[in-house]
């Protein structure tokens, strides 16, 4: 990058958190046509960075920074033409940076890569809201969820749900209601605050040590489901389990939100027995055996990525068999995570 003593006119920084424990994920999909899902917003979060320079003054137009991947790249306009990192070139078309204006952008998340919790969601929602504020436009985190999306679906020509952008733009506790793709209202839940604590005490993140990869399998299910329809019957169970999350949550009821869970769970794996792969099973094993509450395999399931568990009332218990599932695979990481009760958040300083 171009000298680092230089003074930037602007530095807008960002943040947006990821999302947990999504029952009713791959009913908010095209293919679905309608859907619910419920889902949890947490740290850790993605933060963004964008150092404003004058145009004349730098070598290029776009110096980026991926921290995670300790990898720059310079760029001049993208103009359709993405590289290696094609998510974050392809916000900088969407919303055209001024032309008097040359940035440097530094992009981290403090969520492994790839842990399926909608990390690319959460950068996207990030990135784009802080390039909405140096472009003086007002948005509200409905604008920034279906600018991601669009991002991903219409530029990238990526598959997309809804529910990743909605939860990095919304944060907190959410029950999705999409009721024509990608149209859908966001119902954030109102908890008394003791619930609210409980439940952030008892979820625990565990990371697989590796990339959630499963685009083949993805596909099959897709071809599979867009040929059932809106009417899929297997997509019923993943609806409803939304509306017993939520419910659930709203009594105080953590047994029956668990339930919930593992349902949800169960109703992926008919979508596609290798949606769970061994790894998730065996971290549902142990939490089985210390008599943890719930599981629910985050995203859409398939090899690596994470699993969520709402772990026994019992404290030492639940830190017992979080110690169990670690000592079972060297490559399992538990990831710490609270409650979000903020989505995207954009500020500045001098």
């Amino acid at each position: 990058m171009n000298g680092a003593s230089e003074r930037p006119l602007r530095i807008i920084h960002s943040a947006a958190p990821v999302r947990i424990c999504d029952n009713g994920g791959w009913s908010d999909t095209w293919f679905a046509r309608t859907g619910r899902v419920f889902h949890i917003a947490v740290t850790p979060l993605t933060e963004v960075e964008v150092r404003v320079f004058p145009r004349a003054s730098r070598e290029h137009r776009f110096d980026i920074f991926a921290e995670n991947y300790g990898e720059r790249l310079a760029l001049s306009e993208p103009r359709g033409n993405y590289g290696k990192h094609p998510l974050l070139e392809a916000a900088l078309d969407y919303i055209p940076v001024p032309e008097e204006y040359a940035l440097e952008v530094t992009i981290y998340s403090r969520a492994p890569a790839g842990c399926s919790t909608g990390t690319s969601a959460s950068v996207s929602v990030a990135l784009l809201g802080a390039l909405a504020r140096l472009s003086g436009k007002e948005w509200t985190p409905h604008d920034a969820a279906m600018a991601a999306h669009s991002v991903e679906t219409q530029l990238l020509g990526l598959q997309s749900g809804i529910q990743d952008q909605l939860g990095a733009a919304y944060g907190w506790i959410n029950l999705i209601d999409m009721y024509a793709y990608p149209h859908a209202h966001v119902h954030q839940l109102s908890l008394p605050d003791e619930v609210a604590w409980e439940l952030e005490a008892r979820l625990s993140l565990i990371y697989l040590g590796q990339s959630h990869n499963s685009s083949d399998v993805h596909r099959m299910v897709i071809r599979q489901l867009e040929a059932e329809g809106e009417m899929a019957p297997r997509l019923a169970p993943l609806r409803d389990c939304a509306l017993e999350a939520a419910a659930a949550l709203q009594r105080g009821d953590f047994a029956a939100l668990g339930r919930s869970f593992v349902r949800n769970t169960e109703a992926q794996k008919a979508l596609h027995p290798d949606l769970a792969g061994p790894f998730h099973r065996r971290v549902i094993e142990i939490a089985a055996e210390f008599q943890a509450d719930g599981w629910k395999i985050n995203g859409a399931g398939g090899a690596g990525g994470s699993v969520a568990i709402l772990g026994p009332a019992q404290r030492s218990r639940q830190r017992e068999m979080i110690r169990a599932i670690l000592n079972s695979n060297k490559a399992f990481q538990s990831i710490p995570v609270d409650l979000a009760p903020r989505g995207l958040r954009i500020w500045e300083t001098e």
